[in-house]
């Protein structure tokens, strides 16, 4: 008769499938959301300087879709067994891991909130694609920029 185990926590190649799934996801919501907005903004007949705006705001869209993708990771993790989890000043709320998550993606990090466990290898590498999608995003829009500005 097998005896089962008691929950401990989970294999290390859970955390990375499941952190490599999420990183997967979000970039490639980045690269479809930067691929619409390269194929909208020269559609759009508006006067040729607002379309970096509108590009911006597009950016800031997409950066919020993989923050709350990440944030979604953050609140399973927390709230499943073997994980770990996050500590310090929050409820244990999706809203929590949404603030949890945007302060990671923006490597801002103000320390109020703390991974314990797995859960810390997600919180590194949002830091590190976080930073990578901005700057991403930084050089799209410099290219729209010299791309309309200088279309004068």
């Amino acid at each position: 008769m097998a005896v089962p185990l008691a929950p401990g926590p989970k294999p290390v190649i859970a955390t990375l499938a499941l952190n490599t799934f999420i990183v997967a996801t979000v970039v490639l919501v980045h690269y479809q959301c930067l691929t619409l907005l390269s194929k909208l903004i020269p559609r759009i007949s508006v006067w040729h300087q607002f379309r970096i705006v509108l590009g911006v705001f597009g950016a800031l869209l997409a950066h919020s879709i993989e923050i709350w993708i990440f944030a979604i990771a953050y609140y399973y993790m927390h709230h499943a067994s073997g994980f770990g989890e996050l500590q310090g000043l929050l409820s244990g709320s999706l809203l929590d891991c949404v603030y949890y998550s945007f302060t990671t993606f923006t490597t801002l990090g103000f320390g109020d909130i703390v991974p314990q466990g797995n859960i810390r290898y997600l919180t590194g590498i949002e830091s590190l694609t976080g930073l990578v999608l901005i700057t991403w995003s930084a050089s799209f829009l410099f290219f729209e920029m010299q791309r309309y500005w200088n279309a004068r």
